[in-house]
């Protein structure tokens, strides 16, 4: 059952954000795309960038570069893709290697990479997850953004002692 999207009101305090969105299955993700960015825009983001990429599969080698470089660090990088289940297995196999690769990105580079990278059924799973704004996964993936950004802000910097 799918749960509606909760408005939350984290502000991004001038976080910068990247979304690395795919042009295959262009409407569904565009509108993952629009209410991810709006999202971030009201909730005062100083900076989002959109790369484009041709699918969900080539979307963890640009989610890598942005996360790695430093002017400007990204706070969090958004990963949207829509992937329709075919006849064959190779929808599996691009969900799965898009979800590792993301895995690990994130504990390499320090950097949260939200997922919403959506392996689906059917085109009914899609309108429902992507065209609905009460349920919209773009939307979701922002929300989770700003506030990973609060949570690795609220942390030490890498080398600080910390006492237990």
């Amino acid at each position: 059952m799918l749960k509606p999207v909760k408005a939350k009101s984290v502000r991004a305090a001038g976080g910068r954000f990247a979304i690395v969105a795919s042009r295959y299955n262009a409407r569904y993700v565009d509108a993952m795309l629009r209410a991810a960015r709006a999202t971030l825009q009201a909730a005062g983001a100083a900076e989002v960038r959109v790369v484009r990429v041709p699918g969900a599969f080539e979307i963890p080698v640009v989610a890598g570069r942005l996360a790695r470089l430093t002017a400007p660090r990204f706070d969090a990088v958004i990963c949207l893709g829509v992937i329709l289940r075919g006849q064959t297995t190779h929808a599996e196999h691009i969900g799965t290697g898009v979800t590792q690769a993301l895995i690990q990105l994130q504990i390499e580079t320090g950097t949260p990479m939200i997922h919403e990278v959506l392996l689906l059924e059917d085109e009914d799973q899609a309108r429902a997850r992507c065209l609905d704004p009460d349920h919209n996964r773009g939307a979701e993936a922002a929300h989770t953004a700003l506030e990973m950004a609060r949570v690795i802000r609220s942390l030490p910097a890498d080398g600080d002692d910390v006492p237990f």
